[in-house]
C-alpha cells in the first residue's frame, strides 16, 4: 500500500458544549502525526438514533493518512478516549464521537473494524455533511456516490448550524 490514503470520518457530539469539543476534536486531529486534515464539512444538528437523549451536531472530515487502517482506528478511539468518551449503552449519549466511514476505496472486514462503516447508508446524519465535501467520493459496496447515497435518504432531521463553520482557517 502507498501512502497517503484519503480517509473518511464522522465527527459527533450531544455531551457537554459540542461545538467546542469538536472544534478541539478537528485541531487534535490535524495536530495528531500520520493524519494531514484535508476538508471539515459544515456543523449540523441532528436528531439522536437509539435512547432518548439530546439532539447531536455531527460533521465529516476528509483527512490523508500514512496508517493502515486499523491504526487509524486506534487513533481516533484515542481522540474519543481523550475527550472523555465513556462506552456504557450501545448508541448512547457521548462527548465525542469519531467513526471511520471510508478508508481510500477499500472494503475491509475484520473483527474489529468494517470499511465501509456497515451503517454509513442509512444515515443522513452522515451522508448529509459527507456529501457536502465529498460528492463524488464512490462508496465501494454499492457503487453509488455519496451525493447519490445522500439523496435516497430521509433529511428532514438534519439541519445546518450556519452560525458556526468547523472549516480550517
Amino acid at each position: 500500500m502507498s501512502f497517503p490514503v484519503t480517509a473518511a470520518i464522522a465527527l459527533g457530539s450531544n455531551l457537554g458544549d459540542s461545538l467546542d469539543i469538536l472544534h478541539q476534536a478537528v485541531t487534535t486531529l490535524a495536530e495528531t502525526p500520520g493524519i494531514e486534515l484535508e476538508k471539515v464539512s459544515s456543523w449540523y444538528r441532528t436528531k439522536a438514533v437509539g435512547p432518548v437523549q439530546p439532539d447531536y451536531v455531527n460533521a465529516c472530515a476528509i483527512l490523508q493518512v500514512q496508517m493502515i487502517p486499523l491504526m487509524l482506528l486506534e487513533t481516533l478511539l484515542k481522540i474519543e478516549n481523550k475527550f472523555g468518551r465513556v462506552r456504557t449503552e450501545k448508541w448512547g449519549a457521548r462527548t465525542l464521537d469519531l467513526d471511520l466511514l471510508l478508508y481510500d476505496n477499500q472494503i475491509i472486514q475484520t473483527p474489529n473494524l468494517e470499511v465501509p462503516h456497515p451503517r454509513m447508508g442509512d444515515r443522513a446524519f452522515v451522508l448529509v455533511p459527507l456529501a457536502e465535501i465529498a460528492p463524488d467520493w464512490i462508496e465501494p459496496v454499492s457503487g453509488l456516490s455519496i451525493l447519490q447515497l445522500s439523496q435516497s435518504v430521509d433529511q428532514s432531521d438534519v439541519h445546518l448550524l450556519a452560525d458556526w463553520k468547523g472549516r480550517r482557517e
